[in-house]
């Protein structure tokens, strides 16, 4: 092979590893990969059943909390998406205390070592989380809404319809916190 098509061989593997790398970069930055609103269904069950299985609260069930605007945070505690969502969500707790408002977190481990509940509520305590915190060890509540990111927030009407969903890392003030804000206040709104 002439030196020519050899350099142009090079530069065309090394063109297709830096946009390998790029996508890669773009998917651990926790660049929006969100779908935002969604035709509204009903959402499941928690899974978590067991008293062992909730922290910062006894276990909750779906019909315990119509009436409430509800924001489901998918977490796992060694996501850094995840964690530095973390100041916003206690942000919005706060904007929103008083009102029908409820955050609950969904602990979905990636490792072995994140299902352990010590290491989870080490790590509740460690970001102040003061919301109540489903272990979801078994994928169970993952897959029954069929959740693919950490960190995923689905936002609940009152009537307990899922009618949005948002994936990856999530700041004050960014585009998607003020999206994910305006419809919480959407939903406020509704009868």
């Amino acid at each position: 092979m002439p030196g020519s098509m050899k350099l142009m061989s090079v530069k065309r593997g090394l063109g297709m590893f830096v946009l390998a790398l790029g996508v890669v970069w773009l998917m651990m930055s926790g660049v929006a990969v969100g779908r935002g609103p969604v035709q509204p269904f009903a959402l499941p069950e928690f899974t978590g059943i067991e008293e062992s299985a909730w922290i910062n609260s006894a276990p909750l069930a779906v019909a315990d909390l119509r009436g409430q605007v509800l924001v489901l945070d998918f977490w796992t505690f060694d996501c850094w998406n995840c964690y530095r969502s973390f100041p916003w969500l206690k942000a919005l707790e706060h904007r929103f205390e008083g009102q029908d408002v409820q955050v609950i977190g969904i602990h979905t481990p990636e490792f072995e070592h994140e299902k352990v509940r010590t290491n989870v509520v080490a790590k509740v305590q460690e970001f102040g989380l003061e919301h109540p915190v489903m272990m979801d060890n078994d994928f169970a509540f993952w897959k029954a809404l069929g959740n693919r990111y950490w960190p995923a927030f689905y936002l609940v009407d009152r009537a307990g319809q899922v009618r949005a969903v948002f994936a990856g890392e999530t700041h004050e003030g960014d585009a998607r916190a003020q999206q994910i804000e305006a419809l919480i206040v959407e939903l406020l709104e509704e009868s």
